[in-house]
């Protein structure tokens, strides 16, 4: 992929993978094709945000105020109990109110306050302007002419992401794109606020502030164990499920397909058993391995991860067929990212046909993932 740098993917959340024990340097690795500019996610040595407070305050504060509990958030942070305690009441004494309410009976758990809720999403809107700075201006010294930061989300189809990395644009030989994976509510928002220049989204929610391009459909798969009474079918209704515990996508890493999801069971008079909220499609699939229930996925993500004795069929209620879209800000005018997002989508203009009709064939009927036998010994 020559002109193209693509920089290290970062986790949902950069709080999460932003530690306090990494160093301020960076390192380009080549994997054939393409650059990787490899950079620490640490802040140390960055100067205090404001008089006293300091990025190591922002992060505690985000840690704790995402876990709701001082030693999760601890050790979250590679902090003992005490020293995160320190840093609170250190922000809290600059701030001068309240971000947490304490219960004295329960002295590891807090509460945010009204205060504390706004504070923890602006700062880490803080903390990803100050990442995103450090990433651009290093792309700035590295030579690049421009730089777009793209994201996806954690069930995106790993060909869409081949796609955009091979997109070229003549005007632009020496184009930077910078990759960032999140839940699809946060890439909605991360758009939104100008951290993101576009981003790839199943099912985006209605914005009028957010032009949402479809590209594809993304059906859903059921994900069973190969004994499964139904898995010989050649495509699924959700009353073929009725009787198994369900493995869904916590509601928080897509709420609309989770909503979809449930609406459609309610329609159908059914009333899913002790349900299992999961955030990769690699928990899913090693829980139907285990016999512990059935999975529903996107189509990326039940044909992208093997294991032994599963079996991968679709579902046919074509209400639980999604668009995936390219979105990006309805304000956005820059040439660069329209260029980006019309060469995209020329790609894939073959693919944005409606949904098949319940019962027509399927073009893989079903897919069962064994591991292959060894060959038989001459």
């Amino acid at each position: 992929m020559q002109g193209i740098k693509t920089f290290s993917s970062l986790s949902r959340n950069f709080t999460e993978t932003a530690g306090f024990q990494a160093h301020n340097h960076s390192s380009l690795h080549t994997n054939g094709r393409a650059k990787f500019l490899v950079l620490s996610n640490s802040w140390a040595g960055v100067g205090a945000v404001f008089p006293n407070v300091e990025v190591r305050h922002l992060h505690a504060v985000i840690a704790l105020g995402e876990e709701l509990h001082f030693t999760k958030a601890a050790l979250r942070l590679n902090l003992t109990q005490s020293a995160l305690s320190r840093q609170i009441t250190e922000i809290e004494k600059q701030l001068r109110f309240r971000l947490f309410t304490r219960d004295n009976r329960r002295v590891v758990r807090v509460e945010l306050t009204d205060a504390g809720q706004v504070f923890v999403a602006e700062a880490r809107s803080s903390l990803l302007h100050m990442e995103r700075a450090f990433h651009l201006a290093r792309t700035a010294h590295d030579g690049a002419d421009s730089v777009l930061t793209i994201g996806h989300s954690h069930e995106a189809d790993q060909a869409w992401v081949s796609d955009l990395l091979a997109v070229r644009l003549p005007l632009y030989p020496n184009l930077a794109i910078r990759l960032i994976s999140q839940f699809s509510i946060e890439l909605v928002r991360s758009v939104l606020a100008g951290e993101l220049n576009l981003a790839l989204v199943t099912a985006p929610p209605k914005d009028s502030q957010i032009e949402a391009s479809p590209f594809v459909l993304t059906p859903l798969y059921a994900v069973l164990p190969e004994g499964h009474a139904a898995a010989e079918k050649e495509q699924l209704v959700l009353q073929d499920l009725a009787k198994d515990e369900w493995i869904l996508f916590t509601r928080r890493a897509h709420p609309i397909v989770h909503d979809a999801i449930m609406d459609a069971a309610r329609r159908e008079g059914i009333t899913p058993k002790r349900g299992h909220d999961i955030i990769t499609p690699q928990e899913a699939v090693h829980l139907v391995s285990e016999h512990v229930g059935v999975a529903i996925l996107t189509k990326p993500t039940a044909l992208g991860f093997r294991a032994e004795g599963v079996v991968v069929t679709p579902l046919a209620d074509p209400s639980l067929c999604f668009q995936t879209c390219v979105i990006m800000r309805k304000d956005d005018d820059s040439r660069l990212t329209n260029e980006f997002v019309r060469s995209f989508l020329r790609r894939y203009a073959d693919l944005r046909r409606p949904p098949k009709p319940i019962g027509s064939p399927v073009s893989a009927r079903v897919v069962t993932m064994k591991k292959a036998n060894p060959p038989a010994r001459s």
